[in-house]
């Protein structure tokens, strides 16, 4: 049986708005003078997400209706869509690197490539002192492949996990990704105030993020528990979309993050996945 995940046109909405928050945050748009999106830099946060549910989606639905599944099809599927995008990115970027950046930036650049293709630039960065937002990232063209290493750290570690869990503890399933999160969340806050930017960078303070797409998928695929109510569905998902861009708005550069200060996006998201419809606004 191929299981293939349902096309839900909200995800793609919100894909378009986190690629159009992190761009207002790098640009520095302003309106009025004032910083247009602060809080931009949450789009990432919106990715994981999304990358949790649909990973988790795929993953269960084999277990689920197939009774197995294949670590060489998901990974193959996860390098065909991940390698050759970031190979055309290097490839046109390495000659205008060469042109403009100082031998010791040029360095770091090719040690950027390298750590990106080993999908462990996030610690590379954090180690080689880069902070996200801090104006020297500007010469490190790389440093958005970041979040592709958590994603990718994620997809090899959370495949194995799920499988172990769904075949001996099935039923504590529920139970133990809640752990997870709570494990990461409590992690990230504790984090937050000592080591910002490893708190920033790593996949155990950004873990949360993306185990709660993960259990938003486990609660639609094996308990069937997706929203029908009309009113909630017609009201919830306006309400995540608005928690969204009160973050882009209202959050910056000095708020602890990720940490359980800025939930209030993640909870957003998981309203809009949980609860649009056709029906609704969203």
């Amino acid at each position: 049986m191929q299981t293939k995940i349902t096309y839900r046109p909200e995800i793609d909405g919100l894909r378009a708005i986190a690629v159009f928050a992190v761009i207002f945050y790098h640009s520095e748009a302003e309106l009025f003078d004032h910083n247009f999106f602060p809080g931009g830099f949450i789009g990432v946060d919106i990715f994981f997400v999304i990358s949790g549910y649909l990973i988790t989606s795929l993953i269960l639905k084999e277990l689920t209706f197939n009774k197995s599944f294949s670590f060489l099809n998901f990974y193959e599927r996860r390098t065909r869509r991940i390698i050759p995008a970031l190979l055309i990115v290097i490839i046109f970027s390495f000659p205008i690197a060469w042109l403009y950046l100082l031998p010791l930036d040029l360095i770091e650049y090719s040690k950027s490539i390298l750590y990106s293709l080993g999908f462990s630039s996030n610690y590379f960065f954090y180690l080689a002192d880069i902070e996200y937002n801090a104006q020297d990232s500007l010469l490190t063209p790389f440093l958005h492949t970041w979040s592709l290493s958590v994603e990718e750290q994620y997809y090899i570690i959370f495949p194995i996990f799920l499988i172990v869990i769904f075949k001996f503890l099935k039923k504590y399933l529920l139970f133990i990704l809640s752990l997870v999160l709570l494990a990461s969340v409590t992690l990230a806050s504790i984090t937050a105030p000592e080591n910002f930017s490893l708190n920033f960078y790593s996949i155990q303070t950004r873990m949360w993020q993306l185990i709660s797409g993960s259990i938003l998928a486990y609660l639609e695929i094996n308990r069937n528990l997706r929203s029908k109510n009309n009113s909630f569905n017609e009201f919830l998902p306006v309400l995540g979309l608005l928690l969204i861009f009160y973050s882009f708005l209202f959050y910056n550069d000095t708020i602890l993050h990720p940490s359980i200060l800025t939930c209030a996006p993640i909870i957003g998201v998981c309203l809009i996945i949980w609860f649009s419809n056709k029906n609704g606004y969203l």
